[in-house]
């Protein structure tokens, strides 16, 4: 199983955030998977629960679903080989939990309480640790708090023996250098786009012979698609706007409901970052205002990111004692240290947010509009058990424009026609589906809006006659006759650069990038100008073609960037970073392999097709 660790670098906190994203969406949906079994394998004596895993592969298929725009079906994800992906991960995580145990390796109770209560998703509206919050989390989860803690202490010990196994691992040198001279190399270069005024022919009178040979070769580009000629009737809340009446104190209810959108307290943009005393707190924001440090490098050195100290918006009653401090900068800055119920932090305010008074009346033409369309699609809802009897008994299409509210329409449906009622997906998919035997049957709209269909006809697609379309003919033609012409004129310029001439002296507009970079983009000519141009010789000469243009690029010279600069420096270390990561996971990797071999594997197949069957 390979891959097996690649998320080893998540911290506890950072798995209880993941975990608690998804019982705020509501849980895994998944049921009682019952029975005597209760784990899809182990390694040595550490097991993988069923649950662990349907949450683990939920987890990636939720992924892949936001990804692709659509829900992401467990046959999609066997397909791709994820569920195996996830078994390899959770398998050699287990590996190296199993290594921890054998050792004795643990960590306290404090610890244990220490991540709990500082965990985000644990946190009450006060931003404090809130106990019936926690119960509630983990009973949604099916954990009790003894095998959430023991599950949080098995991760902790897991972390701690892969820090220990990946500690010091660095990127090899000469490898670090390899990548930094290839991302960092900059060419010179001289180039000219082919225009028809660098030809040295002239494209020839086309007979009609030619041009209807060309039309009858070229029958794609001059071909009228197939079209569905689709009669219709529908009924959007616009089409009903007209018909509701708006309750006064219906919109006065709206804006009390909705008054926290309207009425807001003025706000900060704030970060907090905790400390495990106060002279540490109080070290940290002397390096601050000395200039030192910023406060996202505090973060860092405490093993964090600026996301997961950000507090988001608060108000200054949601800070509790740091609420006044904190109010009082008129300007970005950090205050503390400051006693919180997690330690004393520093708190660093980014942005100053105004309240926020919008009274009734200024709300009162946002809030018409709203409920004007919310009660047209209720009168369209409440209409709908009408219109179904109506089409199920029979009734037309003109029938049914006739006697209600829907409008009657008509349209020459192309694949690509998205105006009118086929701007709707759902429309254009069940006029793409419909056949002449079909009934007519109520659609729904993303609006709220319905409507029905009926197939009149298919015209299949066809050539268009040469006489309707001759002058689109004659000017493919030339476009092909003109681009050989430029080709043929690229070549022969190549040919003179190969023979010891420059561009410069072919009689075309040169233009010269001095300091190409392999990320550089040029705008208005082919996207692979600049691989082109890296992979040619200094001297030699290419040819480029895309987006309708023929380009000839020079490599006049290469340049090693300067080493002592900035950027560079921060290349490397970036790549140093990156590629110590990769090796550190490779040894992870091989070392989870290697428990694995030691402790013994067992995998239960039947298990593990169990979850996958309830994800169906």
């Amino acid at each position: 199983m390979s891959n097996k660790l690649r998320s080893h670098g998540k911290s506890v906190v950072v798995w209880v955030l993941l975990a608690m994203l998804v019982l705020g969406l509501g849980g895994f949906g998944m049921t009682n998977f019952g029975g005597r079994t209760t784990a899809i394998g182990s390694v040595g004596e550490t097991e993988i629960s069923v649950n662990d895993y349907a949450r683990a592969l939920r987890d990636e298929m939720n992924a892949a679903t936001a990804q692709i725009g659509r829900p992401f079906t467990i046959a999609e994800a066997k397909q791709m080989g994820l569920d195996r992906q996830v078994q390899g991960r959770m398998f050699g995580q287990a590996a190296v939990s199993e290594a921890a145990r054998q050792i004795g390796l643990s960590v306290g109770d404090a610890e244990i309480h220490r991540q709990i209560t500082q965990a985000r998703a644990f946190q009450g509206l006060d931003g404090k640790f809130d106990r019936e919050t926690y119960r509630l989390a983990l009973r949604q989860e099916g954990y009790t708090e003894v095998q959430f803690e023991e599950r949080l202490r098995a991760d902790a010990a897991r972390s701690i023996m892969q820090a220990a196994v990946a500690a010091g691992v660095k990127a090899p040198a000469g490898v670090v250098d390899a990548y930094a001279t290839y991302l960092t190399e900059e060419r010179t270069i001289s180039y000219a786009e082919i225009t028809g005024a660098d030809l040295t022919e002239t494209v020839p009178e086309p007979t009609e012979e030619m041009l209807t040979a060309w039309h009858q070769d070229h029958a794609g580009d001059f071909t009228r698609p197939e079209l569905r000629e689709i009669s219709y009737v529908w009924l959007s809340p616009e089409m009903m706007a007209d018909k509701v009446t708006l309750d006064e104190a219906a919109l006065q209810a709206a804006y009390e409901a909705r008054k926290d959108d309207y009425v807001q307290p003025e706000k900060r943009m704030v970060e907090k970052l905790v400390y495990p005393t106060t002279e540490e707190a109080a070290a940290a924001k002397a390096r601050l205002d000395a200039g030192e440090v910023s406060f996202a490098d505090l973060a860092a050195e405490r093993g964090l990111t600026l996301d997961d100290i950000d507090l988001g918006e608060p108000s200054q009653g949601d800070l509790g004692a740091a609420g006044e401090a904190v109010f009082a900068l008129e300007t970005p800055g950090v205050v503390g240290p400051i006693d919180t119920d997690l330690g004393p932090a520093l708190f660093s305010m980014n942005a100053i947010i105004a309240e926020q008074n919008t009274t009734f009346e200024e709300a009162r033409e946002e809030l018409s509009a709203e409920a004007r369309m919310d009660r047209a699609r209720r009168l369209i809802d409440d209409a709908r058990a009408d219109l179904e009897d109506r089409l199920a008994g029979g009734a037309t299409l003109e029938q049914m424009a006739d006697e209600t509210d829907m409008e009657l329409g008509h349209i020459s449906l192309a694949p690509n026609t998205d105006e009118g009622l086929a701007g709707y997906e759902a429309f254009r998919d069940a006029a793409a589906a419909v056949t002449a035997e079909d009934f007519p049957e109520l659609g729904s709209l993303d609006d709220g809006g319905v409507f029905a269909l009926r197939l009149d006809g298919i015209t299949p697609p066809a050539l268009i006659p040469f006489d309707e379309v001759r002058d689109q003919v004659e000017a493919s033609w030339r476009a092909a006759e003109t681009a050989k012409l430029k080709l043929a004129r690229a070549e022969a310029i190549k040919a003179a650069i190969e023979g010891g001439a420059t561009l410069g002296s072919q009689g075309v507009l040169v233009s010269t990038v001095g300091a190409l970079q392999r990320s550089s983009f040029l705008e208005n000519l082919p996207a692979t100008l600049v691989d082109t141009a890296f992979d040619t010789a200094p001297g030699k000469a290419a040819i480029v073609e895309g987006d309708g243009k023929v380009v000839v690029v020079q490599v006049e010279g290469v340049n090693a960037a300067d080493g002592a600069s900035e950027d560079v420096a921060q290349m490397r270390q970036l790549l140093e970073t990156r590629l110590a990561q990769s090796v550190a996971n490779d040894l992870l990797d091989f070392y989870a392999r290697a428990a694995q071999a030691e402790a013994g594997m067992t995998i239960d197949s039947t298990a593990i097709n169990a979850v996958q069957a309830q994800m169906q």
